[in-house]
């Protein structure tokens, strides 16, 4: 008897309220920040400060447990988002999210939270929304709260919170990924892009790419990347033609998944090198994402090692 007491018996913080409900909503609270900052590491340090504050300062008699913590996990993830944006002119060419293993832990759990909406073209297209556009339209349109929900935790006014999220749709819309398709259909236009790319073939790749198709690379002024997006099939198409002749980039390509999302990995000297997506009509290429700044990429190298 007394070892099943042991195991039924409930972790209490310092001010008397169960630690298991923080648990329980971190699934939830690793999504909002994730989704804010676009780092695995802030959105950690974000999750733990709140973790901190529950166990610490959480007042008695809590009406909602997971109002105060969303409200704790948002006002922090703010915090560091505008401070983000103080020093975004110093980044060195175009800027995407840190992306996630497919077993990371701080990848958020529900079916709704596992949508399109973590992809890393979606998370890219909020950075160019300001940190309370980007808190209200998530909140709203991604988490599903109430507009008297979003405004307590942004200590805003309804009006105010309706007018953020109308300017924050206005502003994704044309850049949000356009389609949904099936996974079957993304990883058939992957696989393809991958196997033209990896070539060199330019006819290839501009075939399987649209005329007006983007490329975004990442590399942070840390890695040899382009600094700038490339627009259209050719240049793509010139891109990794001569990427495919450099000798000094003998790369090699695999399958995988980030952000539950089929993804190209490619090793050079069995050391990851850079992590890309593609947005897809399920026919063609839309768009292509690549993660080339080592900072981004070391939550990989640290659980997968060298292959």
């Amino acid at each position: 008897m007394r070892l099943r007491r042991m195991h039924t018996e409930t972790r209490i913080t310092n001010n008397g309220l169960p630690m298991d409900t923080f648990d329980n909503h971190r699934p939830r609270l690793a999504g909002i920040a994730y989704r804010m900052l676009g780092s695995r590491a802030e959105a950690e340090d974000a999750v733990q400060d709140a973790w901190l504050r529950w166990h610490e300062s959480a007042p008695d008699g809590l009406r909602s447990a997971e109002a105060w913590l969303v409200t704790t996990v948002t006002r922090l993830s703010l915090d560091r988002l505008r401070a983000r944006k103080a020093e975004a002119r110093h980044y060195i060419g175009p800027w995407l999210p840190e992306p996630l293993e497919a077993h990371d832990p701080i990848t958020p759990e529900s079916r709704l939270e596992l949508a399109d909406n973590l992809s890393l073209a979606f998370v890219a297209v909020l950075e160019r929304l300001t940190p309370d556009e980007r808190a209200a339209f998530l909140l709203r349109e991604v988490f599903d709260y109430d507009y008297p929900e979003v405004a307590q935790v942004l200590e805003r006014s309804e009006a105010s919170c309706r007018q953020l999220v109308h300017r924050a749709k206005a502003r994704v819309s044309g850049d949000r990924p356009r389609f949904r398709v099936d996974r079957d259909a993304h990883l058939r236009v992957l696989r393809a892009f991958m196997a033209a790319a990896q070539s060199g073939n330019r006819e290839d790749i501009e075939r399987i790419v649209t005329e007006d198709a983007r490329m975004t690379a990442d590399g942070g002024g840390k890695a040899v990347t382009t600094t700038r997006t490339l627009q259209g099939a050719s240049r793509i198409g010139w891109l990794y033609y001569a990427i495919a002749r450099n000798p000094d980039f003998d790369l090699e390509w695999r399958e995988g998944v980030v952000n539950h999302e089929p993804a190209i990995f490619r090793y050079m000297d069995g050391e990851l090198h850079s992590v890309m997506t593609i947005e897809t009509d399920g026919e063609r290429v839309l768009a292509i994402y690549a993660v080339v700044n080592p900072d981004k990429l070391g939550a990989f190298r640290a659980h997968r090692g060298a292959r």
